[in-house]
């Protein structure tokens, strides 16, 4: 009788203490990043394509991200209509992916259209330092806006960030991203967030196809990079570098082989016959 009452007050702690310990397991192998953007590690960019059979287009496509934008090997395509989003406020959360900081709008927040066809925005990340060059000069920060078609065909606006005064899009979500600080997978809503803050009114912009700059690096997405270098302050570059985890304080993909993919730089005006 004695042994029973034992075992039975054993059960009820030894049994959730192993059931907590299976949670706390399962738990730190999802913790464990698939991939990182350490120079030589296993788990390094240049082995992303044969860390997963799905991944494969990061070693082997023809159209990768990010590229270095050569103002000598460009193709100047006048224009006369900017690149403009038609972006209206909408409910947004923030998400640490571990590797990202993530905006992501639940609602409708607009579109901007690319070559006539409509791209939906879905969410925005930052990349520190930036993934895109101009001329072989890497700067600070790069802000991805990722938008989708009805075909689920990406398009991306780029812009890039070097040090000097804070930006006010990113002062006004400083707090919540210090809230979900090294915290993988930790959500917090910041409620309506327009996107016309971030102010996509470019003059002039780089466009080629490419690819995703994180795996599976699938390929076909339209990328629309701003010439206009914006300002970001250190602490706020500093600070998107601490809420993320230790292998991703630098997630920036090296700048990928252009191989001969035509690169258009847009710029105001039309073409005056000669």
């Amino acid at each position: 009788m004695k042994f029973n009452k034992l075992t039975s007050f054993t059960s009820l702690f030894i049994l959730p203490l192993l059931i907590s310990m299976q949670v706390i397991t399962s738990h730190k192998v999802k913790e464990e990043s698939e991939f990182n953007y350490i120079k030589g590690s296993e788990k390094g960019p240049e082995h992303w394509g044969q860390l997963r059979e799905e991944w494969d287009t990061c070693s082997n496509g023809h159209m990768q991200s990010p590229i270095n934008l050569s103002d000598d090997k460009v193709k100047v395509m006048h224009h006369t209509e900017k690149l403009k989003g038609r972006y209206k406020p909408s409910n947004a959360t923030l998400v640490n992916r571990g590797h990202d900081i993530m905006l992501k709008w639940v609602n409708e927040a607009g579109s901007i259209y690319v070559d006539g066809i409509e791209y939906f925005l879905i969410q925005c990340h930052w990349h520190s330092p930036s993934e895109h060059t101009i001329n072989g000069r890497r700067y600070s920060l790069e802000l991805h806006m990722v938008h989708e078609n009805l075909e689920k065909k990406r398009a991306v606006v780029a812009i890039l960030y070097k040090i000097g005064r804070p930006d006010k899009f990113l002062s006004k979500l400083m707090g919540q991203i210090s809230a979900i600080n090294d915290s993988k997978d930790g959500e917090i809503g910041v409620g309506l967030v327009d996107p016309k803050q971030i102010k996509v009114q470019p003059r002039k912009y780089y466009r080629y196809k490419g690819s995703l700059t994180t795996p599976p690096c699938t390929e076909g997405v339209t990328w629309n990079i701003l010439k206009k270098v914006r300002s970001v302050s250190r602490e706020q570059v500093q600070l998107l570098r601490e809420a993320v985890h230790g292998e991703f304080k630098r997630n920036a993909r090296p700048t990928q082989a252009t191989k001969h993919r035509a690169v258009h730089f847009y710029i105001p005006g039309r073409i005056l016959p000669s």
